[in-house]
């Protein structure tokens, strides 16, 4: 059997609760229990639905560790794992943001992006899914994990929340395969996108990138992005938008019935969470038309959607929260793999461990284009 010797500290960025800021201290590396995995993290994306957490702004415990889509390699198993399936030690790994517990009604009923334990004990105590934190300061102060709590150089996950990584994608960009693009392919899935049909993607940041890296794939006939800054649009192209529309320029819905022959679009991706691009992705759809919202908004926040385009027209709005772990997130990688989804191309900023602070005031702030990651 593969033997990794594993230190007793580990570097991690410390979320103190209280305010938006991270800072860097060494703790003791976590244990696994049993169906968890001790992962040796590569490298972890820089996701705004962490600095939600950091601001305050969703419900969640602190002091923590945020950090919640990783890539890196197994180094040691839980101990009375019986099924690790082909998650042994030394396998190369990407982590999904959803942890499944596998054993709830909504796992059970295949809904893993609906799993009560996940939500339950992770989404609102930090915990696994034991009802404990596999994570403690030098003095024995508990800490909150957020997801797996990847920004780290260790990272207890559930098994069921990891994949193998293709021996031809990337191990640093990986990471942004367990939230971005694993957001972007459920809300894909879900929309019911065929192919031929015509797409807006309403704010292009990290995982409104990956949307129309994915529509493109699924077939759309044309990705239109939409978003307030020229830098994120000219990106959006690179990565496959057929039409750009800065808002503060032009009005959206006028622009996009001027795209499609003034019918409006077939699927629209809301992936900011804001009341006003909520209401302005619901503005862009024709006659049957689909919006699904992905964009993560502060407890209390509300988008308003005309009704009676609603009713008359039949249309639908939709919610989607990642995607359904098990089976997505190996489909995610294969995309990867197989070249559907650019991660050299969608990966625009690099930092280090040391200076993960920087990067959340610099996502905060509006100035990273697709995704960043921080390498450890």
């Amino acid at each position: 059997m593969t033997q990794i010797t594993i230190p007793e500290t580990m570097r991690a960025a410390i979320w103190e609760g209280d305010t938006p800021r991270l800072h860097i201290e060494d703790i003791p590396v976590p244990v696994p229990k049993k169906d968890e995995a001790l992962v040796r993290i590569t490298s972890c994306g820089v996701c705004h639905t962490d600095l939600h957490v950091l601001k305050g702004e969703v419900a969640f415990p602190g002091p923590g560790v945020v950090g919640h889509e990783i890539s890196g390699e197994v180094v040691s198993i839980g101990e009375g794992t019986e099924d690790a399936g082909q998650i042994g030690v030394g396998a190369p790994v990407i982590g999904a943001f959803i942890m499944p517990c596998t054993e709830c009604e909504q796992c059970l009923r295949g809904r893993d992006d609906l799993c009560e334990k996940f939500f339950g004990e992770n989404r609102l105590k930090g915990n696994l899914f034991d009802g404990t934190s596999r994570l403690a300061t030098a003095d024995g102060r508990r800490l909150s994990m957020y997801s797996m709590a990847g920004m780290a150089e260790y990272s207890v996950v559930p098994i069921s929340a990891l994949t193998l990584r293709p021996a031809n994608v990337p191990p640093e960009e990986s990471a942004i395969l367990g939230c971005a693009a694993f957001t972007a392919y459920g809300a894909v899935r879900k929309s019911g996108l065929v192919e031929g049909e015509t797409v807006a993607v309403v704010a292009v940041g990290g995982v409104g990138s990956s949307l129309i890296q994915v529509a493109k794939h699924e077939g759309a006939s044309k990705v239109i992005a939409i978003d307030v800054t020229d830098e994120k649009l000219e990106s959006a192209r690179r990565l496959g938008a057929d039409e750009t529309i800065n808002s503060t320029k032009r009005d959206p819905k006028e622009a996009v019935l001027g795209m499609t022959d003034g019918k409006g679009v077939h699927v629209a991706f809301e992936a900011l969470g804001r009341p006003e691009t909520f209401t302005q992705a619901a503005s862009l759809l024709r006659e049957g038309g689909r919006m699904v919202a992905i964009g993560i908004a502060p407890g209390g926040v509300y988008g308003e959607v005309e009704i009676s385009p609603l009713v008359r027209r039949g249309q639908t709005v939709t919610g989607s929260f990642g995607a359904v772990t098990r089976v997505d997130l190996p489909a995610v990688a294969n995309l990867a793999a197989e070249g559907g989804y650019r991660l050299r191309e969608a990966v625009t900023r690099r930092y280090d461990l040391a200076d993960v602070d920087d990067a959340y005031q610099a996502l905060d702030r509006g100035e990273i284009t697709g995704r960043a990651i921080v390498v450890m």
